[in-house]
């Protein structure tokens, strides 16, 4: 059993601080899920009343019980499954244009009979851990050539997404891509000229498919000029924070859920602001900060360079995907779909915050010796 688990030293060397702090977020998620899904269930969907909360529920557990899980397993289990694992997920990922179920005009689902999932979620924090792979490889001795091979991958990905189309996850890869790239040490030259490859190549699609990313502009236009169509969504979620000032209208007060349709996935620190007050979305953010902080102060005092990589690279992943979201719903970025982790309603989005938390937790359980 100890050649699979680290049972007999697990609760000794767990962050138990990090471990309290991803409980905390998958109980309020519970908590916001309740208040933000119980309208849009029974009002607008005609269907029971606990109906998406039991669903967030569900997956929230089976979502905690993998975190636990993997945070259990041999740390060099992990490591020998992450480039099959993620080559199975990526394969699935290629599958979406073809099998794809499509909703209000993106595919970016499988559907295996009762579950419909998005093969991005776990793509992500595998990706994460083979571009670190790659960068820490002996195999390849130049690191600008690492960083051109990891450029490659994300690139496979990426054309991935956008076919989809997924703005937002594509967006998300690549700041985590760079944060890596940044960690690792890069020449200048090399970054600017991968932007600006990147940069080029956007603008060539919105020439070349205008009608597949002429959204990507109608929401750059739409954000850049409020009294444009598109940014709708937008507005309403400044206006309930707003609404909510510093206290919140009190649970179950919040009217964005009635009138936004994706309220409890991609504007949910909106309704939590509403209804609960700028200070507990504040106290979320602050979660996720400690986290981060937490596992920083963890990657100082290591001496393995792939373990370095792979916590900063997750940890970033989790904070720009909170900004991202959070820089949304406040209308400080364009609109992007992108839900919080931990506290969207979501299958595919909690099961894949569960991954990454396992993930950190059993690296950053890690002592020197074992490095």
């Amino acid at each position: 059993m100890n050649a699979f688990f680290k049972i007999d030293s697990y609760w000794r060397n767990v962050d138990k601080h990090i471990l309290v702090s991803f409980l905390a977020l998958f109980t309020l998620g519970i908590f916001f899920s309740f208040s933000s899904t119980s309208f849009l269930a029974d009002e607008r969907l005609n269907k029971g009343y606990y109906f998406f909360f039991q669903k967030h529920l569900f997956y929230a557990l089976a979502s905690f019980f993998l975190m636990i899980f993997i945070s259990m397993i041999n740390t060099e289990l992990i490591n020998k499954s992450l480039i099959p694992i993620f080559l199975f997920f990526l394969l699935l990922l290629i599958l979406v244009p073809f099998f794809g179920v499509e909703v209000k005009g993106a595919k970016r689902w499988l559907s295996i009979y009762i579950f419909r999932f998005q093969p991005i979620e776990f793509v992500k924090p595998f990706f994460i851990l083979v571009i670190a792979q790659i960068i820490v490889s002996n195999k390849i001795k130049n690191l600008n050539l690492s960083h051109i091979i990891s450029f490659v991958l994300l690139s496979i990905i990426t054309s991935l997404l956008l076919i989809q189309p997924d703005l937002g996850q594509t967006v998300l890869l690549i700041s985590t891509w760079i944060s890596l790239i940044f960690v690792s040490g890069f020449n200048v030259l090399f970054l600017f000229l991968i932007l600006t490859f990147v940069v080029v190549l956007f603008f060539i699609l919105l020439y070349l498919a205008p009608e597949k990313f002429n959204y990507i502009i109608t929401r750059l236009t739409s954000f850049m000029d409020p009294e444009k169509p598109g940014n709708f969504q937008s507005q309403k979620a400044i206006e309930a924070i707003k609404q909510g000032g510093f206290k919140g209208q009190g649970m179950g007060e919040g009217i964005l859920k009635e009138s936004v349709p994706e309220a409890h996935t991609d504007y949910i620190i909106a309704v939590v602001s509403e209804e609960f007050g700028s200070i507990v979305s504040i106290l979320i953010v602050t979660i996720f900060l400690f986290i981060a902080f937490r596992i920083i102060k963890k990657v100082v005092n290591f001496s393995n360079n792939f373990y370095k990589l792979s916590l900063c690279g997750l940890v970033s992943l989790l904070i720009f995907q909170t900004f991202i979201h959070v820089g949304v719903n406040a209308n400080l970025l364009p609109t992007t779909g992108m839900t919080l982790p931990f506290l969207s309603y979501g299958g595919s989005s909690l099961l894949s915050s569960g991954i990454i938390a396992g993930i950190l937790l059993n690296y950053a359980s890690l002592k020197e010796k074992i490095e």
